[in-house]
């Protein structure tokens, strides 16, 4: 039987956690629940796979890491290809990740990973981006392959009529095609518009500036939702919240209300709090005395944060 903890995964079939194709609910909701790995973990799973081709490793590493490629993929789901296909792409760059990944090199595999995951989900865009434009069902195929037979039809009657170098459809043309194919003139007006339209170069085009250049691909994903954007937001508040109670915690009475006065203290009209001076003559020292000691207690709640990161 599969068994799975969060504190170790025991996986005799490392698949047989994930439900069989077709069900692509089912399959997000089991990649959710997978538990990710600590960095003691994936750092021993990743070494088997290196130095000894573990493939009982790899699959922990990746089962662990499901749920990356569901986050990502969902960035690109505005661009009329299935979410169950961006996913699958998204996999086969989560598993060479795997496969190239030195855990020796002070990385985490989430964000290793990252770069191989939307590599291929971009190469995929890449490769089925024209055909999605031009034709995403049954009846648009229908009407693209009809619609170019059609208008060479048209070519033909015109050029035994006048000499003519006109690309479009006319207005009887449109109603002429709208009746053979039984579909609505406003549906062909918009197939061949996407068929006028020229294919759009997503890779940064080549120039003197090198890796300066930019092209639409850079703009695919939302990088309000990019994964490791909002780990390091996610981090960020907690060091602001946990991190500095932590912090000041390990301060003496006296440079704890120093550090709080002169840094965390903000009225109703958006003052701080007591000034150098102002605590200089409450504990009856210089204001130089009350500087050194502010600048020391930041200095250990620095170290204090440093370690609870």
């Amino acid at each position: 039987m599969t068994t799975l903890t969060q504190a170790n995964i025991t996986v005799a079939n490392p698949w047989a956690l994930v439900p069989p194709l077709g069900n692509l609910d089912a399959y997000i909701t089991a990649a959710n629940r997978l538990p990710m790995l600590t960095l003691e973990q994936e750092q021993e799973f990743a070494r088997k796979l290196r130095d000894e081709n573990d493939l009982e490793a790899a699959g922990k590493l990746v089962l662990s890491h499901l749920r990356l490629v569901v986050s990502v993929s969902r960035q690109y789901l505005g661009y009329g290809l299935p979410h169950a296909d961006l996913i699958q792409e998204g996999n086969v760059g989560l598993m060479k990740a795997v496969k190239r990944f030195d855990p020796d090199q002070g990385v985490r595999l989430v964000s290793y990973a990252l770069h191989w995951i939307k590599a291929e989900i971009h190469e995929y865009i890449l490769k089925n981006w024209r055909m999605v434009k031009v034709a995403t069902t049954k009846a648009q195929r229908k009407l693209f392959f009809n619609l170019r037979s059609l208008k060479q039809g048209f070519k033909a009657d015109a050029s035994l009529e006048a000499d003519t170098h006109r690309e479009t459809l006319s207005e009887h043309e449109i109603d002429a095609v709208a009746q053979k194919l039984n579909v609505k003139r406003e549906e062909v007006i918009e197939m061949e518009m996407r068929m006028a339209g020229g294919d759009t170069l997503l890779d940064p085009a080549p120039n003197d500036e090198g890796d300066e250049a930019f092209g639409p691909i850079s703009y695919l994903t939302d990088v309000n939702h990019e994964p490791t954007a909002m780990i390091a937001a996610h981090q960020r508040d907690v060091l602001a919240s946990d991190g500095i109670a932590t912090a000041l915690a390990s301060l003496d009475d006296r440079s704890r209300r120093i550090v709080e006065e002169r840094w965390l203290k903000v009225d109703d009209n958006g003052s701080g709090g007591m000034t150098l001076h102002e605590l200089a003559a409450e504990y009856g020292v210089s204001a130089e005395r009350i500087r050194q000691i502010e600048v020391a207690a930041m200095k250990k709640m620095k170290a204090a944060l440093i370690e609870y990161a």
